[in-house]
């Protein structure tokens, strides 16, 4: 994420260079320059796409795109308006590289291209909400359980419609009959988890559990990765477009861009506890609540809830 693709593409005095993104792609993508410097990334389709463009346009603030065409082939050229916003430019279009992998010809390229555009909109504008150092250790400990839910699946698209923590529901994941909540700790934080509702350990799905994750920060480690790691690892085990457009929807929901800044912190999963919760289990849920009493949050101390403690593999039975 550090080096520019654009860094060693020479402007030239007219037209384009270009450099191949990928050979893995249903149609060639390129980084690209044209003579005023700009950045490029082009699509190149093969037959007449006009109408289906025209149809599915979208505008992003910051970044040109239109539909032109170049050595007699229609192309998607995608130009970056300000070089301030190269960072965020390079992270939209490395995902977009990604998602394209999928496609299967030029119709579904430009389809998966506009999609993602209109998706990166609130990025592109250079208007996003940068997240807060808790905020990505929540993140990553998702994502961390999204691909142990990914592995135990068989379609990833149902793995991935099964992560809801960015859709307003109570508990990060539910699927089947079974609800799970997501906790994760810094290895230098004391054994205490925070509930930030009376909602939040109460569920109408029969099985209901909490997955804690005690992150460590080891920079050096070369097991250890950084959000931008495992959003890419969690990309690469994806078998399918729809579940790929799924998860960009989500991580955008949740105000992830690819940024440089999330190459740091380096983080590796220490410690890793799953409860079952039940009766017995300290917790305020709504139902039990006096009325007039609302946005109620308090802490558990991991050694009260102990007796709770289950297998993980306890997660995936029905």
């Amino acid at each position: 994420m550090t080096i520019s693709p654009w860094d060693k593409i020479t402007v030239p005095e007219k037209d384009f260079n270009v450099r191949l993104v990928s050979d893995k792609t249903a149609v060639p993508c390129f980084w690209g320059r044209d003579a005023n410097g700009s950045c490029l990334f082009i699509v190149e389709l093969q037959g007449d796409h006009a109408t289906q463009y025209r149809k599915d346009a979208v505008t992003a603030h910051g970044v040109d795109v239109d539909l032109r065409e170049i050595d007699q082939k229609q192309c998607l050229v995608l130009a970056l308006a300000k070089q301030v916003d190269r960072d965020l430019f390079t992270g939209f279009c490395r995902t977009l590289a990604t998602a394209l992998g999928l496609a299967t010809d030029s119709a579904s390229s430009l389809a998966v291209s506009l999609a993602h555009i209109r998706r990166w909109k609130t990025f592109l504008s250079g208007r996003s909400q940068h997240l807060s150092t808790e905020e990505v250790r929540g993140l990553f400990a998702e994502i961390v359980f999204l691909m142990e839910l990914i592995d135990q699946k068989a379609s990833s698209i149902v793995a991935v419609e099964a992560w809801l923590g960015s859709e307003g529901s109570h508990q990060d994941f539910i699927f089947g009959n079974t609800a799970v909540e997501i906790k994760s700790l810094s290895g230098t934080e004391r054994s205490v988890i925070r509930i930030s509702s009376e909602d939040q350990l109460e569920s109408l799905n029969d099985r209901l559990f909490l997955r804690l994750y005690r992150l460590g920060n080891l920079p050096d480690s070369v097991q250890a990765q950084s959000l931008n790691d495992i959003v890419t690892a969690v990309q690469n085990r994806l078998d399918d477009a729809d579940a790929i457009e799924a998860l960009d929807r989500k991580l955008t929901a949740r105000g992830y861009a690819p940024l440089p800044e999330y190459d740091l912190p380096r983080l590796i999963v220490s410690e890793m506890h799953s409860y079952r919760i039940g009766e017995g289990f300290p917790r305020l849920v709504r139902s039990q609540i006096p009325a007039g009493i609302a946005n109620v949050a308090y802490d558990i101390k991991l050694e009260a809830i102990a007796f709770c403690e289950c297998e993980a593999t306890t997660l995936f039975m029905e």
